[in-house]
């Protein structure tokens, strides 16, 4: 067994990792002690000092008192569930922390719209896949999609977003006609928010689309930048200063030769009638 040092714990090495450190680090950064933390919520700082040098694992009461007072916005509960149940690619919690503190995303999805602006219905459909096919049961599904419910608590919050969606993302049928047209009219509706900006980047732009994997761009609130990608075994959360600048400059040129949002919300419009004439 490893064991888990303030100064050596890696927060990738596992959801429980990354939960600890979220712990410890939301903690320093209001200046509280682990007794003031234990004052506030009710357990004592022997309690707190176990859970943040991993001798005893945090109690869902204990996490979910801490959200307020240490500022998470629902991402320690986020990130015991993940560890709970195992449902989510290592890497992934890391940046889902990341998530819940930023004051901007950017986002690239290739083939499917991003989690956070899933319809419910459309999610459901893409996580019964893996069960179907042995991969998942449906206890990991049904937590996943509470977990991705937690996320998409962001869109309550007035932080920036921006998505460019490959135009295969409208094209493949998640669900089916029906599911679909529900989705397109979903992103339809966000994108009217101030705060929300959608663009479609078409298949005319073959080759020069910079990017060939799914990318997140967040700008946290020391003004930094971190992205965070993925290949079929784990999630990378990028903080190096000069790999996430290249990424943000070839950010910058998929907006510019995407298509801008009044196209792009009629290339969603399109897309969401041709699936209601096939659901008709």
């Amino acid at each position: 067994m490893v064991t888990m040092n303030r100064r050596t714990l890696d927060p990738t090495s596992s959801p429980l990792a990354a939960l600890v450190v979220h712990l410890r680090t939301s903690r320093d950064a209001k200046g509280l002690t682990q007794v003031g933390l234990g004052k506030l919520i009710g357990y004592s700082n022997v309690y707190i000092s176990n859970v943040e040098t991993g001798k005893q694992a945090p109690s869902l009461n204990f996490v979910k008192l801490c959200e307020e007072p240490l500022g998470t916005n629902g991402s320690l509960e986020l990130l015991w569930w993940s560890w709970k149940n195992g449902s989510l690619i290592p890497g992934f919690p890391e940046f889902a922390a990341k998530e819940r503190e930023a004051l901007a995303i950017r986002l690239f999805e290739l083939d499917m719209v991003p989690g956070i602006l899933q319809h419910s219905d459309y999610s459901a459909a893409y996580e019964s896949a893996p069960v179907r096919r042995g991969e998942a049961t449906q206890e990991q599904a049904n937590e996943r999609l509470r977990l991705l419910s937690v996320r998409q608590q962001l869109l309550g919050r007035t932080l920036a977003i921006h998505v460019v969606l490959d135009e295969s993302a409208l094209r493949r049928p998640i669900g089916g006609p029906a599911v679909m047209a529900r989705q397109l009219q979903l992103l339809e509706h966000l994108a009217a928010r101030p705060n929300i900006v959608i663009q479609v980047a078409p298949y005319l732009l073959g080759e020069e689309r910079p990017f060939s994997h799914s990318v997140t761009l967040l700008t946290l609130p020391n003004r930094a930048m971190v992205g965070y990608t993925e290949t079929l075994q784990r999630g990378f959360l990028e903080q190096d200063t000069e790999v996430v600048s290249r990424w943000a400059g070839k950010y910058d040129r998929l907006q510019v030769n995407a298509l801008n949002q009044p196209d792009s919300l009629v290339a969603i419009r399109e897309a969401r009638k041709d699936y209601e004439g096939h659901a008709t």
